[in-house]
């Protein structure tokens, strides 16, 4: 049975979506590359490989407005 719902009840509507990456990752990493693409906000937080436990704990809780942690091997 199906369930009972009031006719003037808005119902929610849930979409996803998917996209297909080897069609255009290969675009978006040359304008990435070429500067077309802004992509400074993406890594916050650039760290030193030995701070790998703070990085995770920064990302994690979301401290000092963490919204990416880089690590290099030779920072």
């Amino acid at each position: 049975m199906a369930p009972v719902v009031a006719p003037d009840a808005v119902v929610p509507t849930l979409r996803g979506s998917q996209q297909h990456g080897q069609r255009w990752i290969p675009m978006l990493l040359e304008r990435m590359a070429a500067g077309e693409i802004p992509t400074e906000h993406l890594m916050t937080h650039p760290m030193a490989l030995d701070d790998g436990a703070k990085a995770y704990a920064m990302f994690k809780d979301k401290t000092d407005g963490c919204v990416r942690a880089v690590l290099h091997p030779q920072a």
